[in-house]
């Protein structure tokens, strides 16, 4: 018999998984990725939050779309290739894409081919006539769209759901200058940015009365048992959401109801009741640091659209 063994094609994720895991358990205040969050089941639990009445972003940031979604496209113009970085499901696309002046081609940009796909299956059965093109890369890191765009006037970017926030600030700048790489010069961004309000509705925000939330960051433990072969004892850690106020970002957090136990890789780490782990961090801006951010990266902000209530941002970034 001949020919190489057959590899898992998951096993890279794992171990990538694995690495960012033993890394972060070790750490002084311990962290794990948020981008470890988004497994199947964690997706799906998502996705409920999205539609909780306590969360606000995406009902927020879909009205605004709606409503200045004329404006939008006069800002905008005819004939733009619409760069998505990390469509999620496809819908927010679908939304701008439909108010938009004959775009030209749609490229979804994402690391995990299985997310790609469904988004972009989404798309195209909404708008058949549309050439759609998922793009396979990190889109945290510049990517090629040589060939990609033939007959676009325009590269527009669109990076929706305050995604941005997940960043550090300096690391949110990296990601606007590196998009900026990776479009056409003369490329617009769409961004959508969370905004600074009510420290009672930002908790209540990741911290709903349904415990979707709470569920949805247990998950990552689950995770990590399934896939790198952890003992986390579930029912020993609790979901919590922290305002940290000079940070302007609500934090997730994991703590440790009990003192405790975990094997992970070979290595045992050991908690006390109250510690925690840092699961993702949400930053909200004022108006004036998000423009800072976007000067920083290269960008000029050109127009910014919000509701009524001022509880999101959509801005129009011009390179």
């Amino acid at each position: 018999m001949s020919g190489a063994l057959s590899r898992d094609p998951a096993e890279p994720q794992r171990a990538a998984l694995m690495a960012d895991a033993l890394t972060g358990l070790s750490a002084m205040r311990k962290t794990l990725p948020c981008k470890w969050l988004y497994d199947a089941e964690g997706t799906r639990l998502f996705e409920a939050i999205t539609n909780l009445p306590e969360y606000y972003p995406t009902r927020t940031e879909v009205g605004i779309l709606e409503e200045c979604g004329p404006e939008i496209a006069r800002a905008v113009g005819p004939g733009a290739a619409v760069v998505e970085f990390g469509p999620g499901d496809g819908a927010k696309a679908v939304q701008l894409l439909r108010q938009l002046d004959a775009p030209v081609v749609y490229l979804p940009v994402d690391i995990a081919p299985e997310w790609l796909a469904a988004a972009a299956s989404r798309v195209a059965e909404a708008l058949p006539a549309l050439r759609v093109q998922p793009v396979v890369a990190d889109f945290t890191q510049p990517f090629d769209l040589a060939g990609r765009a033939e007959g676009s006037t325009t590269h527009l970017g669109f990076f929706p759901g305050s995604t941005i926030g997940n960043f550090e600030p300096t690391e949110a700048v990296t990601f606007l200058r590196r998009a900026r790489t990776s479009l056409r010069a003369g490329a617009r961004m769409l961004l959508g940015a969370d905004l600074v309000k009510d420290i009672r509705v930002l908790q209540a925000a990741y911290d709903d009365a349904a415990g979707v939330t709470a569920a949805f960051n247990l998950n990552l433990l689950a995770r990590l048992n399934r896939e790198a072969g952890a003992d986390f004892d579930l029912s020993g850690f609790g979901h919590e959401a922290r305002w940290n106020a000079a940070a302007s970002r609500i934090e997730m957090h994991l703590v440790a109801r009990r003192a405790q136990s975990v094997r992970l890789g070979g290595r045992v780490f050991r908690f006390a009741a109250g510690d925690s782990i840092h699961t993702e961090s949400s930053h909200k801006y004022h108006p004036e640091h998000l423009r800072a951010l976007a000067e920083a990266a290269g960008w000029q902000a050109i127009t910014m659209w919000t509701d009524p209530g001022g509880k999101f941002s959509v801005w129009l970034l011009e390179s």
